[in-house]
């Protein structure tokens, strides 16, 4: 897992197969809150992604392990539940 602490707002969250993932808002604990425009299908609130999903942090760019339509199955709800 890369160092949490090098993430900023507004940085591009790109899976391990190049798509894009989300933007991230802010770290928050362990987990990467995205934007509210690009949390997934549930808009209206912000989604989460862990943060164990972080392979690297390159410019600004926080690339996953995993492959975008895997990561956004990880998406978490505001709430801890997973969607």
């Amino acid at each position: 897992m890369a160092n949490l602490d090098q993430i900023k707002e507004h940085m591009d969250i790109i899976g391990a197969d190049g798509v894009h993932v989300g933007t991230v808002d802010r770290i928050e604990g362990d987990r990467i809150k995205l934007t509210k425009a690009e949390s997934g299908s549930h808009s209206g609130h912000h989604h989460y992604i862990s943060g164990g999903l972080v392979a690297e942090v390159e410019g600004d760019t926080v690339r996953l392990s995993a492959n975008a339509d895997v990561a956004v199955t990880f998406e978490e709800e505001k709430d801890g539940e997973g969607i």
